[in-house]
Parts: C-alpha cells; structure tokens; sequence
C-alpha cells in the first residue's frame, strides 16, 4: 500500500477499532512488531466498565471515576467516556464480540473502585474475545492492510524530508521509519525503510516491560511514548505507573495476572499465616481502588518479610467458581493450583501507564499529523489512578473519535512529501549482545526497586543518575552499531524510564499511584495540575543520524 491515508502503529483494540472506522474513508495501513494478536488487550481479562443496569446510573460512575483519580481527571473527558459507554459497548457486540448474557440481558461483573455491577465482559479472558474478532474484520476489509513483524524506530518528520535544508518552525509528523523484523539480516536493520502517511496514529500500548515484574506482553515497552518524546510531542503524568495487585507468583508463570473480577465476586486476601489484611486498609476492603491495593500488599509483604499473599476464593462454590472463571481455572490447574481449593499466591507487578503522550480524547496531540489512542495517550480519563476496566472502555471511545479527527488531519496533507532514506553509513554489527542483556536487565531492575509502589527523593535521585550513565552508553551503541529489534526497544525502554523518573521528581507529594515517603500527603494546590514534559529544543536540532534524532536529553 503505498502512501496510505492513515498509518496505524500498533494492533490492539485502539489501533484496529481506529482502522476499522477509518477505512469507511480512506486506505488503512496497520504495523505491528510481532503477530496481530500480541497486544495488552488480548491479555486483558477483567473487562469493559459501562452501564447498563437500572440500578446504577452515568453519575455512579463517572464518581467512581472521579475519585479513584484523586483530583487529576478532566471531568469533561469522564463525562463523555462514561456517557458513550454502553453505544461503544454495542457497536462491539455487533461486530461480533460474544459478551456473556444471563436471561436479563449483558451479564455484569463488579471490580475495584466500582461502587456498582457494570463490568461487561465475555467470560473471564474478555480482551482475547475482543481482539480475535477485530483482528478478523480488520484482515478482511479491503481498505486495510496488516503488516506484522514491522518495528516502527522513529517518527518522520519535516526536518527529515528529501529537499528539506532547515528544520521548520513547527514540525509534522509524516509517518515513520520501519524495522522489516521478517529480514533476519543484521536483525533487520538493512531493512529499514521511511512508511509515510497522511496522519500517523500511535496505538503502541503501555511500557509494563520498563519494570521487572510485569503483567504486560513482550511488546509493551513503550515505543509510542519514546518516539512522540524523541519527536517533541509533549508527554504527561508518566509517574502514575499503575501496578496490578495479584499476579501469580511462580518461578514458571510469565506475567500470568489474576483478574480483580475474582475480588469482585468475593475472593479476599490473606498473608501466609491466613489473616484477611485488607479491612484493615479501607473501608472497601478487597474491593478498595488497585493503588489502595497494591501498596497494602506491599506493605503486608515488606513487614512480615514474606515473598508473596494468597489470593482465597475457596469460600465459594466450586462450579460458581468454575463457572465464572474457567479460562483462569484451567490455566492455574497447569501451574499446580486448584482455584476452588487452594489460596493462589500473589504479587503485585507493573500493569498499566495512566500517563502517556499528552493528547485530546480525539487523539489529537501537540505534534500536527500525529494522533495517539489507547494507552499510549494521556487524556485525562485516568488522572492519577485508573479505575478497573476503563481502559478498553477509553481505547473504544477515543478510536470513534479518533478517526474523525484522522480524517481531518489527513485533508490537511493534499500531497505526502517524499522522506530521506534511512542511513546507516559507518555503522557496524555488534560484536557480541551481552551488553544489550545487561542494560536490558539494569534498567528494568533500577525502575523496580527505585521507582516501584513506594518512591523516595534518595531512590529517584539515585535512579535519575543510573539510568542518565546507561542511556548516555546506550545512545552511543544506538549511533555506531547496526540497529536490532533488541537495541530498539532497549533504546526505548531506557528512555520512559528516565522519563518516569523525571515526572516523579517534579511531583513533590503523594497522590493515587504516586507514593513518596517524604511527601506523604497530597499538595492541595497540586490538584489538577497534570505534570507535563517536553523535549528540550536543543536536544530536537541534534541529529547523529540523518533520518533519526540521538540521544535527548530530559
């Protein structure tokens, strides 16, 4: 497809529901970096906070909303993705999605934070549910192409079209130059070619893999974020990382999560010795906001030096149990646990970004021709701490709006410029990739003991400076050496660390995800106020390749 109106980066259900709506208009080029299927939404298991139940109202929920945010929401953002809900929910079920039904109509679970039943979901693995059908309609539509094994390494800009002599007042993002990882040449970097586009949408996911322990896929190691800061696209409240509180703790279980639909319908945490904690730490219990959670876990673990807690369901029936879980029932039989008889050990671990590349719930961000959808963006939705299950819920909403806003871009490029070559002259391929692995395993190992659940001046000013030293080698290898899919990503994830870390340090008090000793209590006068960050412009004139910037600094 050559010069397709819309780029699309990434395939989960942000990225494919965009594509779907777009394609009603123009031609449609999705990449991915490994198989369509991989993405955080076929992990997903809990599912889609709407309402549709009598008893519960828009007001219900855009307070649960509200309040799990902790002063940080845009309330106008809430309203309109709460009030969409149930018609985005709708179209979903008519593309073919099998949400689960009782006789009275959508089956509806209850997660945390929610303070009624509007969970919709399709049994317990909702988000593979959703991503097999929009994988299927996406490959047959005739105005769509997927091309998997595809790493986008940096965004096209003006500055870095053919002809260009001096960079414009105001850059334009005009695509982006792509990684044929099919090409197992040098790891594919002979195959790295400018993919230009009319409007280019990031819908990459999170950056679960910036951190040891993650629920998230291989995939998410936040390429949007890292090319759209790289790019001069502002990025907000990056120090809200939220961790899910019960994944499986098992030397053979990679980031196996346990769904908070399981506390939902009654499963309490207990520590090692069998006492129920989490009375203790709010009035809500098990079913307290995830960051309440989380840092109670945590806490409960660090004080009484234990590795894990238990998760218990086995108070309930065994084929209620059964029932309503079975994928997630199967699964831990293959670990050794039975759900109906054994408490499932837990740990929490690094599961969404409620901060992202600053953008409207259209997608629109402060760079022209760039849209970022899904969890790649920050709209406001989340503020400092997301509710269970909004996620999907915000990656269908903006995807609607997403595309009108696409098409509005893409009228404004009458012709797609031509880009310059990617240059790889006096590059040469690494001797050896032991350095890779261990920066690789330095990064996501300083984000996790530094910058985890609970933060300190001391721990963010230490990591600041570790990972300053590890980006300035990895910048360097990034220059001289031939580009992999392995020093990509490490690229990337070095530098939302580094980010991270940068908006952690500006928020000098403690709020939602964002728990720092020496602040304890939230700063009245933070509330609302997003922390928001931009590359230097300094660091943008930089070029030490000719189609891509170096390294910039924060």
């Amino acid at each position: 497809m050559k010069e397709p109106d819309v780029l699309v980066l990434g395939s989960g259900i942000a990225g494919l529901m965009l594509a779907l709506k777009c394609a009603a208009w123009g031609r449609v080029l999705v990449l991915t970096k490994r198989q369509a299927e991989d993405s955080s939404t076929n992990w997903a298991q809990g599912g889609i906070a709407a309402v549709h139940d009598a008893r519960d109202s828009f007001a219900r929920h855009e307070r649960d909303t509200l309040r799990c945010g902790a002063g940080l929401c845009d309330r106008e953002v809430v309203r309109q993705v709460v009030r969409e809900g149930p018609e985005r929910v709708a179209e979903l079920e008519a593309l073919g999605v099998p949400f689960s039904r009782t006789g009275r109509g959508l089956a509806l679970g209850r997660e945390g934070g929610h303070s009624a039943r509007r969970i919709v979901h399709a049994s317990d693995f909702t988000g593979r549910a959703i991503e097999q059908v929009l994988v299927e309609r996406v490959r047959q539509h005739p105005r769509i192409r997927v091309l998997e094994d595809q790493l986008a390494v940096d965004l096209i800009l003006d500055s870095r079209l053919r002809g260009r002599r001096a960079a414009p007042r105001r850059e334009r993002v005009w695509g982006a130059y792509v990684m044929d990882c099919r090409d197992t040449r040098d790891g594919g970097s002979s195959r790295i070619r400018p993919v230009t586009a009319r409007a280019t949408v990031l819908a990459t996911g999170g950056c679960g893999k910036v951190y040891l322990y993650t629920s998230n896929p291989d995939i998410a190691t936040g390429d949007g974020i890292a090319m759209a800061y790289r790019a001069g696209a502002a990025v907000e409240n990056l120090e809200f990382v939220q961790f899910h509180p019960t994944c499986l703790y098992h030397p053979a279980a990679k980031s196996f999560l346990l769904s908070e639909a399981l506390r939902g319908e009654g499963a309490v945490l207990r520590t090692l010795d069998g006492e129920r904690f989490m009375p203790r730490a709010h009035r809500m219990a098990e079913l307290a906001p995830r960051d309440v959670v989380a840092r109670a876990i945590d806490r409960e673990m660090k004080r009484r030096g234990e590795p894990h807690v238990l998760l218990d369901i086995t108070h309930l029936p065994a084929h209620r149990v059964k029932g309503r879980f079975p994928n997630i029932h199967a699964a831990l039989l293959r670990f050794g646990f039975d759900l109906t008889r054994d408490p499932i050990p837990v740990v929490p671990a690094a599961h969404y970004m409620c901060g992202g590349v600053r953008a409207t719930l259209a997608g629109r961000t402060s760079l022209p021709g760039l849209l970022a959808v899904g969890e790649t963006a920050c709209t406001g939705l989340h503020g400092a701490n997301r509710l269970a299950s909004n996620s999907l819920l915000e990656a269908v909403v903006g995807a609607h709006h997403g595309a009108v806003e696409a098409r509005r871009q893409a009228a404004r490029a009458a012709r797609v410029p031509e880009a310059e070559p990617w240059q790889a002259r006096g590059t040469r391929p690494p001797h050896e990739t032991v350095v890779f692995d261990h920066n690789w395993d330095t990064v996501r190992r300083v984000m996790w003991d530094l910058v985890g659940i609970v933060r300190s001046d001391q721990r963010l000013a230490f990591a600041a400076r570790r990972l300053a030293l590890l980006r300035e080698e990895i910048e360097l290898d990034y220059d001289r050496l031939r580009l992999s899919r392995d020093l990509v990503e490490l690229r990337n994830i070095a530098l939302v660390g580094s980010l991270i870390v940068a908006c952690a340090r500006r928020r000098s008090e403690s709020r939602g995800l964002h728990d720092i000793l020496d602040h304890p209590r939230p700063d009245p006068r933070r509330a609302g106020r997003p922390t928001v960050l931009r590359a230097p412009a300094l660091a943008l004139r930089r070029r030490r390749r000719l189609a891509a910037p170096g390294g910039v600094g924060l």
